[in-house]
């Protein structure tokens, strides 16, 4: 019996794929949904580049939302911050300790007194980041 009959069990298999990679489990999602034989696919897609089409527009409208993001340093937490591009879980956690130290950030360009951040990282995304409520 192929695995299209037995119900859940490609969600198990995209389930222990994803947590086998960790950090890049939307990767390992394409991956995966590629990988899968064009009968497996036909249960949700007429074909397998319909799905392949389908994962491309979901992963570019969630980065359209991410990109329109505004983000107040002065107030987001390490998971916001992450989303801003060359920011990752230490710098995050960097721009909040400095936070904590010294007190919000009076201008955009304050962001590159955080060790570790240029001002290259603070040019990329000037028009996402704030530092007061709007």
């Amino acid at each position: 019996m192929n695995a299209h009959h037995k119900p859940g069990l490609i969600g198990a298999m995209l389930s222990t794929a994803v947590s086998a990679v960790g950090a890049a489990a939307a990767g390992a999602v394409l991956i995966m949904t590629l990988m899968l034989s064009e009968a497996l696919a036909a249960t949700c897609f007429a074909s397998p580049q319909q799905a392949y089409a389908s994962l491309l527009a979901q992963e570019a409208a969630q980065l359209q939302a991410r990109t329109q993001t505004v983000v107040n340093i002065n107030r987001a937490g390490e998971g916001e911050l992450v989303s801003l591009h060359g920011i990752g879980s230490s710098k995050a956690q960097a721009i909040v300790l400095y936070r904590e130290m010294f007190g919000g950030f009076q201008t955009v360009e304050d962001l590159a007194k955080v060790k570790g951040i240029g001002q290259k990282t603070v040019e990329k995304n000037r028009a996402r980041i704030s530092v007061q409520d709007e």
